[in-house]
């Protein structure tokens, strides 16, 4: 017969047991969602770029002197930059200008990550005019569209939201099957200076429409 303590004893074991096997299953729903999906990865969409750069070191004070945008993306919800592949809506119906209001844009409306739609001086990549889009199809969902937008000259990111009216839609692609590489070139002509580059990419396998907004700087 098990005494008192022997008892206890097992109990915190069982009760251990199930935290740790609470924990796997978590960490093994994290790392099926993480794989799911996908963002412009070059230009990088802001949440990508700033995990690229700050993912392994995201507790680095120096982040919010040399990196403010991504210091406050972090600070206002570090599972945007986690979860740099799922930032997306169910449903939209290829309605994505009523759909989304002005200055959700980069959001795409997804509350979780209303950090990327702070305007400020996020980290830009030089680029031609001319350039090609790469966009990370994690899952292999293919697609039976990318919309690319370029903001047109004139605009200014570290102060202003994005808007529609700020864009102009210069790609409109056909459908991408599963697994097939996703390079689009793309071509704004007539720009200098800080511009995002807006991609809206409709999921073949379902109602998913998944957004990103890539800092970058023409001319320079």
């Amino acid at each position: 017969m098990l005494g008192p303590r022997r008892h206890r004893s097992r109990r915190v074991l069982l009760a251990l047991a199930a935290v740790v096997m609470a924990a796997a299953s978590a960490l093994f729903f994290t790392a099926s969602s993480a794989s799911a999906h996908g963002t412009a990865t070059s230009p990088a969409a802001r949440q990508y770029s700033c995990w690229e750069r700050w993912g392994g070191d995201h507790v680095n004070p120096d982040m919010a002197t040399e990196d403010p945008m991504c210091y406050q993306a972090f600070q206002t919800n570090p599972n945007t930059m986690w979860s740099w592949m799922s930032l997306l809506r169910e449903g939209m119906a290829g309605q994505h200008e009523e759909l989304i209001p002005d200055n959700q844009l980069c959001s795409g409306g997804n509350p979780e990550y209303t950090s990327l739609d702070v305007p400020g001086n996020w980290h830009t990549t030089p680029l031609a005019n001319n350039f090609n889009l790469h966009y990370e199809d994690q899952a292999r969902h293919g697609a039976d569209y990318y919309w690319v937008y370029v903001t047109k000259q004139g605009y200014d990111a570290t102060t202003d939201a994005l808007d529609w009216a700020d864009l102009e839609r210069v790609v409109e692609t056909g459908v991408y099957q599963p697994g097939e590489s996703v390079d689009i070139p793309v071509s704004a002509p007539g720009r200098t200076g800080h511009h995002v580059v807006y991609v809206v990419w409709q999921a073949s396998h379902f109602d998913q429409t998944f957004y990103s907004c890539s800092d970058v700087t023409f001319g320079g």
